[in-house]
């Protein structure tokens, strides 16, 4: 099916129209039209080649909310008509171990991602949502609560999976102390969730002037990461702490301020390695670790705990015209928290 895209040409150039071919529906499909994208930052890393593995021409975006135009003959979740939604994964092997346990994004055989990867159907790459219409397996088709606001929610797709994944897996609950560690796409998010969990929630940040958002957004305490005092005060005194930084930093500042058996998980993607030192993980013991996405099920929960929590990103709306723009201001930290296209503009 002709679909209008945009899309990066090279590593170098800006995003342009691109017409692409989406596959008719197969008996297990569902064909939705995009009506909102969220721009996440793997999309800049993706079309500027910075993680040198893209493909050309790229069309990023999986953070999707849709309306099914058209269902498959063995669909049964989706009707026409219905809101839909598709994260940052379209297929997995679904045989092995982790697919078989739910886990569809560790897939031991790899999973395809929503774009910029082998398209194990069609052949070629797969093509993201920075398009008017994509089509997807059922088994990777997500349901959209009626009671979210739609464009706030697509950046639930991958920035709100990603946080609420690991602290759903290490049991975050009420009564804990659980930190944040920045407040950009991941982190407002981390933030909420943690909040919802019932926890003490603390916002570490380098920027003071943060302090006011971060407590609107669920904080319980702000901590100005470059004063040391402030550090010392926390010191093994906390259950678990999220780090979504992407820019290198002192990972052993945050490992300190884990009690026993505390873990620290790193969300964010650093472009270097971050020195540990042995005993910031030895005394008392800790736990250093990392997580992805969420898979299918997870990131179903996720959903529906946002819509019985009234939990949405903070975005701000911007036309397909004006990405370019978007992803300058991205690098430049220019967003509070999430941009989402309005794909309304693309079809205009």
């Amino acid at each position: 099916m002709p679909t209008l895209a945009y899309a990066a040409q090279s590593a170098t150039s800006p995003l342009a129209p691109l017409a692409i071919n989406r596959r008719d529906p197969l008996p297990t499909d569902v064909a939705m039209d995009i009506l909102y994208c969220g721009v996440c930052h793997s999309d800049l890393h993706q079309a500027r080649n910075e993680w040198q593995g893209t493909t050309f021409p790229c069309v990023p975006g999986h953070e999707i909310v849709g309306r099914v135009t058209k269902v498959g003959s063995k669909v049964r979740k989706f009707k026409e008509g219905d809101l839909a939604a598709v994260g940052c994964m379209v297929d997995s092997c679904r045989s092995c171990e982790n697919c078989k346990r739910g886990l569809e994004q560790y897939c031991l055989n790899g999973c395809t991602f929503t774009y910029n990867s082998p398209d194990k159907i069609s052949g070629g790459m797969t093509f993201g949502g920075y398009s008017t219409g994509v089509v997807v397996d059922e088994a990777f088709t997500l349901k959209v609560p009626t009671s979210l606001n739609l464009a706030a929610t697509a950046p639930l797709l991958c920035a709100g999976i990603t946080t609420y994944s690991p602290m759903r897996h290490w049991k975050v609950s009420k009564g804990q102390k659980v930190g944040v560690v920045g407040l950009g796409g991941l982190g407002h998010m981390g933030v909420k969730f943690a909040r919802a969990f019932g926890a003490r929630t603390v916002l570490f940040t380098t920027s003071p002037g943060k302090a006011d958002d971060a407590k609107r957004l669920g904080a319980d305490e702000v901590v100005v990461s470059k004063n040391a005092g402030e550090m010392a005060k926390h010191t093994g005194s906390f259950d678990f702490i999220l780090d979504c930084v992407s820019a290198q930093h002192d990972i052993n500042a945050y490992l300190n301020l884990l009690k026993l058996d505390g873990t620290l998980c790193l969300v964010g993607a650093p472009e270097h390695p971050l020195p540990v030192s042995a005993f910031s993980l030895l005394l008392p013991r800790k736990q250093f670790a990392g997580s992805g996405i969420g898979g299918v099920a997870e990131t179903q929960e996720m959903l529906d705990f946002c819509a019985d929590h009234g939990i949405v990103s903070d975005i701000e709306m911007i036309k397909m015209q004006d990405i370019n723009t978007a992803y300058d201001r991205l690098l430049k930290g220019d967003v509070k928290y999430r941009f989402v296209i309005d794909m309304a503009s693309l079809k205009a």
